[in-house]
Parts: structure tokens; C-alpha cells; sequence
């Protein structure tokens, strides 16, 4: 029997695109944004209780890769992008209804505002609901994925002055730790795993209202060219 849904409300991201956004939640503190609940949810008694917790988890939609035919096996970037595994065994996007889920750090409740840190959703995702991290339920001493048994390994970000300066300046204007945001998510090489960079090849992603463009000196370094109004 087939449901519905109806989402509770919609986020305002930081990540206006879906290049360079962190392949799971937490891996960058500084990345930000809005909950913004539609009636009847952006009333007071919705969110009655939640300035006592920390973090909550969000279910939502992958709205930019919803897919008629469900997919059976996917390629994680976390394995190369070369290996296959069972829908089921991994997060990919790619979802048999197109269900994520994020735990994020609840920053500030508001009626109808939900301020959140630690994010990993595009611009305009709808959520569907929210519910209270308990860590004494949720955090489980001796659980294991072999798969993914630790963050992957960092690269070195470095910077160009002038970019470092933009960077500042647009930080400043906006009110957003952006220099952090910058070099949290692009130290998780958004490339493809498959793919190896060109020391002249440039890439480009947009955070906030401004436009990043980075290279690759070697494969393992990242040194960002410039930070400019998108």
C-alpha cells in the first residue's frame, strides 16, 4: 500500500549546490543553516522542550535525486566509486523513497526556526521530522562498520593571500565563520575518488552567496584561488 508524506518544513543551507557538501554529517562544524517549519509546525507548541537538547536527528528528501526505478546496488565514493554494494548497506543518495537522515547540532529554537550547525544538506531540502538525539540510545559503544570505521584522512588546505582576504571580508559581511566552512569541506576532497586532478585544473563550488574556486598542486593538496561574489 502505497503513503504520503508531507514535509514540515524546508532548510536553509549554506550549500547552495550538491558538489563539495560533506559526505555525512559533523565533518564540518562551521557549515550552517535554517530550519524553517510551515504551518501548522512553526507555532510555539511544536518546538516546546527542544532548548533542552543538543542535537537532533532530521529525516528528509533527497529532492535533486528522487528516481522512478529503484536502485538495487550503488558505487560508494567511500570505496573508490568503482565498487559496488547492496542499496541497503550504504547512505548513498540514491534511495529506494529518497530518505536521509542527519544528526545536526540544534544551535538556537525559535518558533518556526530551527538554527542548526554541523549540517550536510543542500539548500532547499524538505524534512520531513525531527527528532531528539538521546545519547544514552543513540550512541552505541561497540558498534562497528567495517566499511567506515573512521573519518576519512583530511587534505592539507592552503591558501592563496588574496583568497584568504576574500574570504575574511566575505565572512565578515555575511556573519558566517566562511574561512572554517572553506577549509572543513573542501579538506573532504569533494572530487570524485576516481578521478585524478591536473595541477591546472580548476573546481568551483558555492557557498552562501559567494563562488569558490580551488586547484590541486599534487593530488594531495588543495590550495584555494579565490573567493568571489557568486
Amino acid at each position: 500500500m502505497p503513503y504520503s508524506v508531507t514535509p514540515i518544513g524546508f532548510v536553509r543551507s549554506c550549500f547552495k549546490e550538491k558538489f563539495a557538501i560533506p559526505r555525512q554529517p559533523q565533518l564540518a562544524p562551521a557549515a550552517r543553516g535554517v530550519l524553517e517549519l510551515v504551518a501548522p509546525f512553526d507555532r510555539a507548541e511544536a518546538v516546546e522542550g527542544l532548548e533542552q537538547v543538543s542535537h537532533v536527528w532530521l529525516l528528509f528528501l533527497f529532492h535533486q535525486a528522487l528516481e522512478d526505478t529503484p536502485r538495487l546496488k550503488v558505487r560508494p565514493p567511500r570505496l573508490g566509486g568503482n565498487a559496488s554494494l547492496g542499496v541497503f548497506a550504504t547512505r548513498a543518495t540514491h534511495r529506494p523513497n529518497g530518505i536521509g537522515q542527519s544528526v545536526v547540532r540544534l544551535d538556537k529554537v525559535e518558533p518556526g526556526r530551527l538554527w542548526l550547525s554541523g549540517i550536510d544538506l543542500l539548500d532547499g531540502t524538505p524534512v520531513l521530522d525531527i527528532k531528539p538525539y538521546v545519547p544514552y540510545a543513540d550512541c552505541i559503544g561497540d558498534a562497528r562498520n567495517t566499511m567506515a570505521d573512521a573519518a576519512p584522512v583530511a587534505v592539507p588546505v592552503t591558501w592563496q593571500a588574496s583568497a584568504l582576504q576574500q574570504a575574511h571580508e566575505h565572512a565578515t559581511r555575511l556573519g558566517e565563520p566562511l574561512v572554517a566552512l572553506i577549509e572543513q569541506c573542501l579538506a573532504q576532497d569533494p572530487r570524485p575518488a576516481y578521478q585524478v586532478p591536473e595541477p591546472e585544473r580548476r573546481y568551483g563550488v558555492r557557498f552562501w552567496d559567494v563562488q569558490v574556486r580551488w586547484h590541486y598542486p599534487t593530488p594531495e593538496q588543495i590550495h584555494v584561488l579565490e573567493v568571489v561574489p557568486a
